[in-house]
């Protein structure tokens, strides 16, 4: 019996070395090269720099309301009908064409289109931080994807690798069996132990097919063999002085301030529309009888004050609404500013019970090595049984997967530090890609360019470059 007991270990020893060490035998694509894809790929990126770009947009609109307004009007108008009276009936029938241009200028409405124009350009800021925000959660979804494939990998190898050997077990069982070495409850506990190990490792494939469709999704293609990340980002460690950084830089936190500031300013707009508003007009026209004598010039200009006398209460309405809705802001900045520093001492927390785990973990695959080694010298003395090898064996590898997965879990967890901090972006990282500029859109348009303009026109093709137009 000794003899083949040793061939069975000699077997496992190999086959468990070849699993621990084929992570390091393929050509392995970097988080940094995953990160860049994910980068370049997001859908929910390229849609939320649409909604800034629409943000910019309404900042020029509101613009365009301090500028000249000029319109046009043309119609053609037919006139025909019958007068009857004690001359007798008579006919009309006429055909007019009029033309005409009108101006108007706003000359003062109490600064309620400023603090409007204002307003729009505090949202357009705050929409940026809310893109910011977006980037990190996109970044963050391809390191968990990374890691989640990573780990599954490595779990089909372990279960593969038990399967293999747990075959062996079983034909060496039953060879022995038939010699009558051991009894029939040898063979059953290898069969019972062989079938367990194959639902673990279809587990293990189930597993590893959803983690490489949502690696898919994240990144935008299947994933080839990943390789361990080598560093760690470089974390303080100090709590305090992170939930100030993060208080300081993070992009909700930065976004639910410029909301406030936008709030503020729409209150001052709203208290302004009770004021005067003045404007200049003018407008020239001219008709003229189609095939007829009749025509006519006329023009006009002058200076036109208007101003709030009753309007059912809408008015002091809309201020109110619009305090409220400042004072929600403000509420929320407040809600946000906790938030951000709860996320970071959680962050924190989830990180150093992770490293614990590691440390943890390789203490138990350390000494359940040394366990294995020893039970398996011990069963080539006879004593100890096949099913104490085995035991020791499915330790040794339960004891690696829990370093596997302890060792993915601290990767997500630093890069979460980073993400409670504000710093989970492709500028932070330091990533190969192209960054997207947010400001050059709304440089584009602040002024509101017209499309015969020069700078109309390039705005056009910046827009045909985005697929936009």
């Amino acid at each position: 019996m000794q003899p083949r007991i040793k061939n069975w270990l000699r077997s496992a020893s190999i086959g468990i070395a070849i699993t621990l060490s084929t992570s390091g035998l393929l050509r392995a694509e970097t988080l940094a090269e995953t990160l860049v894809s994910a980068y370049e790929h997001s859908g929910l990126l390229d849609q939320n720099r649409a909604l800034l770009r629409a943000a910019d947009e309404d900042a020029a609109q509101i613009l365009a309301a301090l500028r000249p307004i000029i319109n046009y009007s043309a119609d053609i108008t037919r006139t025909f009908g019958q007068t009857r009276n004690g001359f007798g009936t008579s006919g009309l029938s006429n055909q007019d064409v009029n033309v005409g241009i009108s101006l108007e200028l706003l000359l003062f409405d109490g600064g309620q289109t400023r603090f409007q124009l204002e307003s729009a350009k505090e949202t357009v800021l705050a929409t940026r931080e809310a893109l910011r925000s977006v980037e990190q959660q996109v970044l963050l979804r391809a390191v968990a994807a990374f890691q989640d494939v990573r780990r599954n990998q490595e779990f089909v190898a372990l279960r593969n690798n038990n399967l293999q050997l747990l075959r062996q077990e079983l034909r060496a069982a039953q060879d022995r069996f038939e010699v009558g070495e051991v009894t029939r409850t040898d063979v059953a506990q290898a069969e019972a132990r062989l079938a367990a190990a194959r639902s673990e490792f279809a587990a293990a494939e189930g597993d590893l097919a959803q983690s490489i469709e949502e690696f898919r999704a994240a990144v935008g293609r299947r994933p080839g063999a990943l390789q361990p990340p080598r560093q760690l980002p470089n974390l303080s460690g100090d709590i305090d002085a992170s939930a100030q950084i993060a208080v300081r830089n993070h992009p909700d936190i930065l976004q639910a301030q410029r909301q406030v500031a936008a709030a503020e300013l729409n209150v001052s707009a709203a208290d302004a529309a009770t004021k005067p508003r003045t404007s200049l007009f003018g407008n020239v026209a001219a008709g003229e009888e189609i095939g007829g004598d009749d025509f006519s010039r006329t023009g006009s200009f002058g200076v036109q004050v208007t101003g709030p006398i009753y309007q059912g209460g809408r008015i002091s309405s809309l201020k109110r609404q619009a305090m409220a809705q400042r004072d929600a802001s403000r509420g929320n900045l407040h809600e946000v500013r906790h938030r951000i520093v709860q996320d970071v001492g959680n962050a924190y927390a989830i990180l150093r019970a992770a490293q614990a785990q590691r440390r943890s973990s390789r203490e138990q695959v350390r000494a359940a090595d040394v366990a294995f080694r020893g039970v398996r010298e011990e069963a080539a003395l006879g004593a100890r049984t096949t099913l104490d090898v085995l035991d020791a064996e499915q330790e040794l590898l339960d004891a690696r997967a829990n370093m596997i997965a302890a060792e993915a879990d601290v990767v997500v967890a630093a890069y979460s530090v980073l993400a409670s901090l504000g710093q989970l972006t492709a500028k932070d990282l330091n990533l190969d890609v192209q960054l997207y500029d947010p400001a050059a859109y709304y440089n584009l348009v602040k002024d509101a360019p017209v499309p015969i303009s020069p700078q109309g026109q390039k705005l056009d093709r910046v827009l045909r470059a985005l697929g936009k137009e």
